[in-house]
């Protein structure tokens, strides 16, 4: 196996986790929709979202239209209340910082992977994660999304190195198979409750762990 110069690594489920109860509980009202009605909208919609074909804006008022409630603004202040909720409940793990500094530190490049909406680059931006990394590759910016092999060739192109020199850290299989079917040696994050592994992909429970597999001598 070459020799790893870079780290690919995923955000929601490996990097960070969000509690999404607030805004299952507070948009609907604000939208004064059921939430069953209004989250089957949200989901059929939101591909589009992460491959920034729709902004947050656009899809809340598709959801309204839906609905049959669209008031004058309204879609505008859903979308800034998703974003504040967002920003106060999602949490990086513990082990992230310090990751991503170890990597720094080694010469190893990084880039965030990330399959999500506008409001993710405010929280890297804001957590400390964007001044640690030297690319952050988000689909809805992208404009593609993980499993597809294009966002892969982006993060290697932002990063300047050959797949088989970064190892790819994700915690969903059909995104780590996305990977390692360009060729990326693959790690597949457990921080508790995956129950669907890629068949051949290192299993890793911290990013201590992944830290090891990247540290000289013993790069894999």
């Amino acid at each position: 196996m070459a020799r790893l110069e870079a780290c690919l690594i995923d955000a929601y489920g490996t990097i960070l986790t969000c509690d999404y109860a607030a805004h299952v509980r507070e948009l609907p009202v604000l939208a004064d929709i059921p939430a069953d009605k209004m989250y089957a909208e949200f989901a059929r919609h939101s591909p589009d979202v992460t491959a920034g074909r729709l902004t947050m804006t656009e899809l809340y008022e598709r959801i309204l239209r839906a609905c049959g409630t669209p008031r004058a603004g309204l879609a505008r202040q859903m979308a800034d209340r998703g974003r504040e909720l967002f920003l106060a409940t999602a949490r990086l793990y513990d082990d992230v910082l310090p990751f991503l500094r170890a990597l720094r530190s080694a010469g190893i490049r990084s880039a965030i992977v990330s399959n999500c909406d506008e409001y993710m680059r405010d929280l890297l931006d804001a957590a400390g994660v964007t001044a640690l990394t030297d690319a952050l590759v988000l689909s809805c910016e992208v404009g593609v999304a993980k499993p597809a092999a294009q966002i892969y060739r982006h993060a290697l192109d932002r990063l300047g190195v050959a797949a088989q020199a970064a190892l790819f850290v994700d915690d969903n299989p059909a995104s780590c198979a996305g990977a390692a079917a360009l060729g990326l040696p693959v790690a597949q994050m457990d921080r508790g409750g995956v129950d669907d592994f890629l068949a051949g992909a290192a299993v890793v429970r911290s990013l201590p762990e992944v830290e090891e597999m990247l540290r000289e001598p013993g790069r894999r």
